[in-house]
């Protein structure tokens, strides 16, 4: 099968510059590298892209190929061949972010400060510590850095190496000539386990892992109006980080309590109000209880029974609201389980002379035609 020109297999025309071949090899050893790409076909792709970059790249065999072609290459009956050729700077710029090695899986330094696992609790609270904030004390169990250690994990200061497998950098290297070229491949030290440090005596408190479990009193703030299944952070309140790392954060969501009277809505409370059959027909200034305390409600002559009004701005300020939500009180006729007979005769009398007056007349006559 005829090989195809290397700079048709780097996308480039004859002339291009040293820069363009590598940019352009970067490019498709990205897109082709088996450890990214899985299709069919595309480690062979890998490999011809491969060889195309270890010629072009070098200015004697560039010069070469620009020549004779393949031919240049093909004395003994093969294809170039780029066993030596070390592609291990050019494959860690381009996959070094991603933990690939050189042709096989890589990894990038376990020795670097490593931030510590947050936490997360519910907390239940009372309606009106919800609404108007609240100072509260939780008991956390977490991971904290050693007290005797201070993290290191020996008994000493002293007891701390550097370990001799990977001379402190928390990998080692291993470098192998393959049929793809000379392959580079990281992996942790397994002397160390990414440390980059042998403890030669453990910590007698920690036994060596630089942490100890304990529980914690923590005083936590409670922003007036939060509300049912909201979130705050606690920061450098969760476990400890390790290698220098900072500490994690405590999450901590809420559940309220329900109130006897008062709902909520976000912003809004909504409350029902009993009233007396006289004070729907007449009108009456009723107190009624808000959560910053009681207020007057003026109810009109002839309000009708789940009729709402609105106290306007006298809900509640929501977490991270700039204004006060309102009141809604909704009024409820409150008929009476007993009478006496004086009042039974009252209330008769009252109804016919109503019932020639009001819409209750018109309104029991169509009942009694429809079912007569």
């Amino acid at each position: 099968m005829a090989q195809r020109d290397y700079y048709e297999v780097l996308g480039l025309e004859k002339g291009a510059s040293k820069e363009e071949i590598k940019k352009a090899f970067r490019q498709l050893a990205r897109k082709y590298h088996p450890d990214v790409n899985k299709e069919s076909g595309a480690e062979e792709k890998f490999k011809e892209i491969q060889e195309a970059y270890a010629v072009l790249s070098d200015d004697e065999k560039r010069s070469q190929y620009d020549q004779y072609g393949h031919n240049a290459f093909n004395q003994n009956g093969g294809g170039y061949d780029f066993s030596g050729f070390d592609f291990s700077d050019i494959f860690g710029d381009i996959f070094g972010n991603f933990g690939f090695g050189g042709f096989g899986g890589g990894s990038r330094n376990q020795n670097g400060p490593r931030r510590g696992s947050d936490l997360a609790m519910t907390m239940t609270l009372s309606f009106e510590e919800a609404i108007f904030g609240a100072k509260k004390s939780v008991e956390v169990s977490r991971d904290e850095t050693c007290s005797k250690c201070h993290g290191t994990g020996a008994d000493k200061p002293e007891d701390v190496e550097t370990c001799g497998r990977c001379n402190g950098s928390g990998y080692v290297t291993v470098a192998q000539n393959t049929p793809f070229g000379r392959i580079v491949n990281q992996t942790v030290c397994p002397e160390c386990q990414g440390r980059g440090k042998i403890v030669t005596h453990k910590c007698t408190q920690c036994n060596g892992s630089g942490t100890e479990h304990v529980r914690r009193t923590i005083d936590v703030t409670i922003p007036a109006g939060i509300d049912e299944g909201q979130q705050i952070r606690v920061s450098n309140q969760g476990e400890a980080g390790s290698n220098g790392g900072p500490t994690g954060d405590l999450y901590i969501s809420f559940h309220i309590l329900k109130h006897e009277f008062f709902e909520r809505e976000g912003s809004n409370i909504y409350l029902k109000m009993p009233i007396t059959f006289a004070q729907a027909t007449l009108g009456d200034d009723i107190e009624v209880p808000t959560v910053d305390g009681k207020v007057k409600l003026k109810i009109p002559e002839g309000t009708q029974n789940g009729t709402e009004f609105r106290l306007k701005s006298k809900g509640i300020t929501a977490v991270n609201a700039n204004r006060k939500g309102d009141q809604y009180v909704q009024v409820h006729i409150v008929v009476p389980k007993h009478i006496n007979k004086r009042q039974k005769e009252v209330i008769k009398e009252m109804d016919s002379i109503l019932e020639s007056e009001n819409e209750k007349g018109t309104l029991f006559e169509k009942f009694k035609k429809l079912f007569s």
